[in-house]
């Protein structure tokens, strides 16, 4: 039974493992209690714990596969079952597990006839499968067959341009989430100016990670990412309007801020995807269609030119907005814009 006290605000917040399981190799469950909140504190720290898990904590992937002799992934091979395709579609599944942050290179090189797992893969002595027994080809004749595979280390989703790899080498749209899904409930107990809240949060991980270790990670995440806010100093900020003959007490007094849509969009990071907008499923399949995968994708598009979109209507469009808003305080232009 893992538990965890700290201290905010006179409170004695716990953490504790009410239930852990493994459902498979692949799929591990964890349900947590967090109390006591104030009322309020519970949402936002399940919030932002759902985030992070699902974001920030790292995980091992194959991003690249090569074939030799291999025109591209619709190929097929006498004496393979699958095309080229559905063997990357298998590798992407493959979850390996990696103590180290470098690019790693693995080998299958199988004679058949065989049904290939991810056990007949070397890998490096720092990787190893969380199961052997992941499924990539059937080798259906005597013949050899060789499969490199490049193993990186990341986060979240990660679409690879092909036009970059060389003949024979394909690359995989890898899936660097260890943690599979997060839920969180809220419950309330006490009442008036005692009333608190008690927090459940369900983490479901793809086994290169348990759940207590995906939310010890995530936590170490949170803090690294709002820790520069403890030791900023007002003159470290500067705020439109600010110059050498300004008051100290007119800066503070203003209430609104004036930025740069282009120049916040150019500080996004790199290939954030339009699936952490959380837009109603709608919107989000009509700009996938439109290929609008990122945020960068997306403010490209003015209101007007994103209304044009097949299928894509105001309700959406104010919908997308109203998310940018509040997840990176920026709205989609009324004029079109180019960010690179």
């Amino acid at each position: 039974m893992l538990t965890y006290e700290t201290s905010i605000s006179t409170q004695a917040i716990q953490w504790k493992c009410v239930e852990s399981k493994t459902e498979n190799k692949r799929l591990h469950y964890g349900r947590f209690v967090v109390s006591p909140f104030r009322k309020g504190q519970a949402s936002t720290v399940g919030i932002a714990m759902r985030r992070a898990s699902l974001e920030e904590v790292q995980g091992t992937s194959i991003t690249c596969a090569r074939f030799h002799g291999v025109v591209h992934e619709y190929s097929t091979i006498t004496g393979i079952q699958e095309t080229i395709h559905d063997v990357l579609v298998n590798l992407k599944e493959i979850a390996p597990k990696s103590d180290s942050n470098d690019v790693k290179e693995a080998v299958s090189s199988v004679t058949g006839p065989k049904e290939v797992t991810a056990g007949d893969t070397s890998l490096p002595l720092s990787v190893k499968a969380v199961d052997d027994l992941q499924y990539i080809v059937t080798i259906t004749q005597p013949i050899s067959v060789n499969i490199e595979s490049k193993i990186e280390k990341d986060c979240g989703y990660r679409i690879e341009n092909s036009n970059r790899y060389k003949d024979g080498e394909f690359p995989v749209d890898a899936v660097s989430m260890p943690v599979r899904n997060v839920n969180y409930s809220v419950h309330l107990f006490g009442s008036g100016k005692a009333t608190r809240e008690t927090s459940f949060i369900e983490i479901w991980t793809n086994g290169s990670l348990t759940p207590d270790e995906a939310i010890n990670e995530a936590s170490k995440k949170l803090i690294d990412l709002s820790s520069p806010f403890l030791h900023a100093k007002r003159k470290d900020v500067s705020y439109p309007g600010d110059d050498e003959n300004s008051s100290g007490s007119a800066s503070a007094g203003s209430s609104s801020q004036v930025y740069d849509v282009n120049e916040l969009g150019k500080k996004l990071p790199k290939n954030m995807f339009i699936d952490q907008l959380e837009l109603p499923a709608r919107a989000f399949n009509c700009l996938k269609k439109a290929e609008i995968h990122t945020i960068d994708d997306l403010l490209n598009y003015s209101r007007e030119d994103s209304s044009k979109i097949k299928s894509f209507g105001q309700k959406s469009v104010d919908q997308v907005s109203k998310a940018l808003w509040e997840h990176f305080a920026i709205e989609l232009p009324k004029n079109k814009l180019h960010i690179n």
